[in-house]
């Protein structure tokens, strides 16, 4: 295990060439600006309070995820949807600044860009209220162009962000072309489509989706343990429940025994954005290095996640490959 000391977070150190690095695509994902306010506590129905810090930044969970891969080193690309306004092209900047190919970003005069406002306590807690924007503009035809891109990757992310029928679409191009899924169903929904978890090698969630999904608690480390098994039922290969401080649960349909890996301890500033971290960190593991094995590779990216809390943001917080230790890689 890795001392807390070693674990730290540089977000503008240069980024690893991506000739050397494999092929991570994430794509038909959902991206907005944010706007962050700091305060004491979240404040209550029709209450104002006075908040002591503020910034704007960036995120969707899936360009969260598509940054953080590429910071620890995968070359990735993304298709998305913005509007034409200073959002839009600030946000196309910054893709290009993590070295996020942004060849199937387009805009649109249709709608904003989308945008989340983020309130965050001294406890590292959040509420978040997302205006979805130009993202609603993406279409399933959309896919169409970027086939040829996925068939070279070697994994596949997907969300809930955008419409169920896509992501399936989707994930049934990766099936076609031999390349590894991951499906993060977030926002959670009740009344998941049944091809979603047959289509997907790994189903990872946090512990509200699980609980959600199974119709199951998952309260503690045994119950999120029996969830993972349950479902696993529904015909996903492996299952992964995050579980913020207490780190993530692993279950695999070879082997029947759950693994708990507990997260290191850190002093945590902001929690916002720390699920994401450890998705795209479980991508680049996957696509870089999968002759370490499920469990290994859920272990590191719990590491790699909990460097994304000690820092205030989204993606602001998500560290360089060259600011984490060289065990990890």
């Amino acid at each position: 295990p890795l001392k807390q000391s070693t674990l730290s977070n540089t977000a503008r150190e240069p980024l690893p060439s991506p000739d050397l690095c494999l092929f991570i695509i994430v794509i038909f994902l959902y991206l907005h600006c944010l706007s962050l306010s700091f305060t004491p506590r979240l404040p209550r129905p029709g209450e104002t309070i006075h908040g002591n810090r503020f910034f704007t930044g960036f995120g969707g969970k899936g360009a969260n995820q598509c940054v953080q891969a590429s910071r620890l080193g995968a070359t990735t690309a993304i298709l998305a949807k913005v509007g034409q306004d200073h959002f839009g092209e600030s946000y196309i900047k910054n893709l290009k600044e993590n070295n996020v190919n942004t060849d199937f970003v387009s805009q649109t005069d249709g709608a904003s860009t989308g945008v989340a406002q983020i309130t965050v306590d001294d406890e590292g807690q959040n509420s978040i209220v997302i205006v979805a924007g130009a993202n609603l503009f993406l279409r399933p035809e959309d896919l169409v162009c970027v086939e040829e891109a996925l068939a070279s990757s070697k994994v596949l992310v997907c969300q809930l962000e955008v419409r169920p029928e896509t992501t399936a679409q989707a994930l049934r191009y990766a099936r076609r072309h031999g390349v590894k899924t991951i499906l993060n169903p977030a926002p959670a929904t009740e009344d998941l489509d049944p091809e979603l978890f047959e289509l997907a090698d790994i189903l990872c969630v946090n512990e509200t989706e699980a609980e959600m999904l199974a119709k199951q608690p998952v309260r503690n480390v045994k119950e999120a343990e029996k969830v993972a098994l349950s479902l696993l039922k529904h015909g996903c290969q492996a299952t992964i429940i995050t579980l913020g401080p207490s780190g993530c649960v692993v279950a695999q349909n070879r082997d029947p025994t759950p693994h708990h890996l507990p997260s290191q301890s850190v002093q945590a500033l902001d929690t916002t954005g720390a699920g994401d971290s450890f998705v795209g960190a479980l991508a680049f593991y996957l696509a870089r290095r999968p002759d370490l094995g499920l469990v290994e590779i859920a272990q590191r990216s719990c590491m790699v996640a909990a460097v994304s809390v000690t820092a205030r943001g989204t993606q602001s917080s998500y560290p360089f490959r060259s600011s984490l230790p060289d065990v990890l890689f």
